[in-house]
């Protein structure tokens, strides 16, 4: 057949240079205000400070819309006893979003505990805690809760699983839309099918753990709460809990989908001769080529209006529960959302695909390379279209590009999508070269339908008697029976136009006379002993004995895959694209991991709301700073732990620094020095030192501590529990 050659390189480049346009713009945004993780804006009494008298209630102002709950805001005494009265106070009015509870009357002076836990309307978990004194601070308070929500074994579980259910997405739907729209050939591919069913059995595992996850990540971080079936009904009252039932409802759809596309449609595309007629089609004697033709475009046609219907829905159900559902334009964000999932499942589905097809199945056609090609530029196109309004959305100014975690990882994103498409251009290339190989090929493929056998023939005939001297028989009688069914099989005319080329230029290569004639006439029906055709059951008639039928067929399978073994490797065009689509599929993974944790990040644009709300602070300052530093002088009574509590843990304002030692029983232990200091490296500040004084057993204070920047500290706690025996312990505090 006739190949056009590869498009002009003027043409590439200038799809190159869209590509990168449109990447760059993702990097263009403006200054409209909007959120997405919710953050705790601002508190009354305020975090840290003092009053006269005890509030009649707590209230908490948050950055947009959270789901709580009556235990979710709990206030403590110094003593770690809660006070507060246990329901929770709907105060939103307009776009502010305020929640409080109430407390008792006469409550003592102290320092009291604030803990509070929410999910956000984009279905993370927030948590958080702080301080306020009534009459004047005391010398102990509630410990604070270190692990925050969603976090510990029950997040990490989480976590894993949502980037599962993107990695079954993707290679489900983008697998079934090769499939369709490149090559329906793949249908009958063992690879391919495997590949797609284990995406959608990897998506509907992942959705029903997210599902039993959910109880613990939003609430106690136990992992038995999985079993709790209160908490899973509550769970589904939610808006994450309805997304994933009908993720998983889909999913049932999605399955027939699968289905279908394994078995009427592959049947649909079996070549003649192959086994692929059905039994009506068999009586019949023969089968109309415009019938079949009817056929295969109504399968096709069907199979893509449901798998593209389908695909939204699946992709629906992350916008309707994610960043897309809240924030800044939900109505024109969450369709956007649809079309960047829809998009990278076409292109990192489609890349699967084609990958296991290169390395695990037959020799994959020009045709359905370039076709994919073409899907994937435009899969990018829509990519980095999609990209530019969800960067905007979400990060809004240059500044947040690089002092916000969301803006360095989206852009790691873009370097990683800009890799990617680098390697999808060499792809493109070996693409190109591909078309224009086998074009160039085709006379030679002619010549050898004649007669005339190409080089990588003889090489396959080197591989018959290879596999016939394993199996312990002549190397004359094997070659015969390769040239007798290869003949065989010119003469049905069953496969394809190249394969008969292929199989005549065996059976020449392999005669031990260099004249074809005596190859060409012993056939099946003069051999007795010649091998089956692969693709059909040995008779039981010809060789009674097992041992010797299981050996052949054994020799048979070894034979077929060295064949297209070296068919795939005698093609250097097709090797180097093997390995291009590797090293794409390498860069995919990580991607998929970036876009995973870039999910479950607060937006840049959150974070600056909550700093300008906060005068500037950023949000670690809304929490106390608290360590629990273990340490051992290695003198006696030298072991111990002390806990480090700075509050409120701000730069430039002044903090309290409380120090308490206990022995390994719990029990408050005095020792004869203790000395703290702060430094910062990066901006070579300190050591500032900190001078605490003893209020009581094992109890220290200093106020007034001044850092002045925000960023990380370094923390170094000395304790000398006698003349001789003392350590130094550093640890890393965050500052706002």
């Amino acid at each position: 057949m006739v190949t056009t050659g590869p498009p002009a390189r003027r043409s590439a480049v200038l799809r190159m240079l869209v590509v990168a346009v449109a990447l760059a713009g993702a990097l263009f945004g403006g200054a409209v205000p909007a959120s997405a993780h919710a953050a705790l804006t601002g508190s009354t009494p305020a975090q840290g400070s003092v009053v006269d008298r005890a509030p009649e209630q707590v209230a908490l102002t948050f950055s947009e819309g959270v789901a709580m709950g009556d235990d979710s805001i709990r206030v403590l005494d110094p003593h770690g006893k809660r006070v507060d009265r246990g329901k929770l106070r709907n105060l939103c009015s307009g776009a502010t979003v305020k929640y409080g509870t109430g407390l008792p009357p006469g409550l003592g002076n102290g320092t009291y505990t604030v803990a509070w836990q929410a999910v956000s309307a984009d279905s993370h978990p927030v948590s958080g805690a702080f301080t306020f004194s009534v009459g004047a601070p005391s010398k102990s308070s509630a410990a604070v809760p270190q692990q925050e929500a969603g976090g510990g074994l029950v997040g990490a579980l989480y976590g894993i699983a949502r980037c599962l259910a993107y990695a079954g997405f993707v290679l489900m739907a983008g697998g079934a839309a090769f499939v369709v729209a490149c090559r329906p050939a793949a249908a009958l591919v063992r690879s391919v099918q495997r590949l797609v069913v284990q995406g959608w059995a990897l998506l509907t595992g992942t959705t029903v753990a997210m599902l039993l996850l959910r109880t613990p990540y939003t609430g106690s971080g136990d992992l038995a709460d999985v079993f709790d079936l209160g908490g899973l009904q509550q769970v589904l009252l939610t808006k994450p809990g309805a997304a994933l039932v009908s993720r998983l409802l889909l999913l049932a759809a999605a399955a027939l989908f699968v289905a279908v596309l394994f078995g009427a449609f592959a049947r649909a595309h079996e070549p003649a001769g192959a086994g692929g007629t059905t039994d009506a089609e068999g009586e019949a004697g023969a089968v109309d080529p415009a019938e079949e033709a009817r056929r295969r475009k109504d399968l096709t046609f069907g199979l893509g209006i449901g798998g593209v219907i389908v695909a939204t829905g699946l992709a629906a159900t992350w916008a309707m529960a994610e960043h897309a559902s809240t924030g800044l334009q939900p109505a024109v964000a969450m369709p956007v959302d649809v079309l960047h999932l829809l998009a990278v499942a076409a292109w990192l589905g489609g890349l699967a695909t084609l990958l296991v097809s290169l390395y695990w199945g037959p020799p994959v056609e020009r045709t359905a390379v370039r076709r994919f090609s073409r899907i994937a530029f435009g899969s990018v196109v829509v990519l980095a279209a999609t990209g530019v309004y969800q960067s905007w959305r979400q990060v809004g100014t240059w500044s947040a590009l690089t002092g916000t975690a969301y803006g360095r990882l989206l852009l790691l994103k873009v370097g990683l999508v800009a890799v990617l498409v680098g390697i999808a251009w060499v792809s493109r290339r070996w693409t190109a070269r591909l078309g224009e190989a086998r074009a160039a090929e085709d006379p030679a493929a002619a010549a050898g339908a004649g007669g005339t056998a190409a080089p990588t023939d003889a090489a396959d005939a080197a591989d018959v008697a290879d596999a016939a001297q394993e199996a312990g028989e002549p190397v004359e009688r094997q070659s015969a029976k390769a040239a007798g069914k290869a003949t065989g099989k010119a003469a049905a005319g069953a496969p394809a136009a190249s394969s008969t080329a292929t199989a005549t230029a065996t059976a020449t290569a392999a005669s031990p006379d260099p004249d074809p004639a005596p190859a060409s006439e012993e056939t099946p029906d003069t051999d007795p002993e010649v091998a089956p055709d692969p693709d059909t059951e040995p008779e039981p008639s010809t060789d009674p004995d097992p041992t010797r039928a299981a050996q052949l067929a054994r020799q048979q399978a070894a034979l077929r895959s060295a064949r297209t073994k070296r068919l795939r490797d005698a093609d250097p065009e097709r090797l180097g694209l093997r390995r291009s689509v590797l090293a794409e599929a390498s860069v995919a993974v990580v991607l998929l991991v970036v876009t995973t944790v870039l999910t479950a990040t607060e937006p840049a644009r959150t974070e600056a709301a909550v700093q300008a709300a906060s005068g500037g602070q950023s949000t670690a300052s809304n929490q106390p700073q608290v360590l629990t530093v273990p340490f051992d002088t290695g003198g006696p009574h030298g072991k111990g732990t002390a806990r480090v509590d700075l509050d409120p843990g701000r730069s430039g304002n002044a903090n309290e620094l409380r120090l308490r030692l206990s022995d390994p029983s719990g029990k408050a232990m005095d020792v004869p020095e203790v000395k703290v200091s702060f430094t910062q490296k990066a901006k070579k500040l300190g050591p500032l030192p900190v001078v605490p004084r003893h209020t009581d057993t094992g109890h220290w204070r200093a106020s007034g501590v001044q850092l002045p920047v925000p960023g990380q500290w370094q923390l170094s706690l000395l304790v000398r529990t006698s003349d001789i025996d003392q350590v130094t312990e550093i640890r890393n505090v965050k500052i706002g």
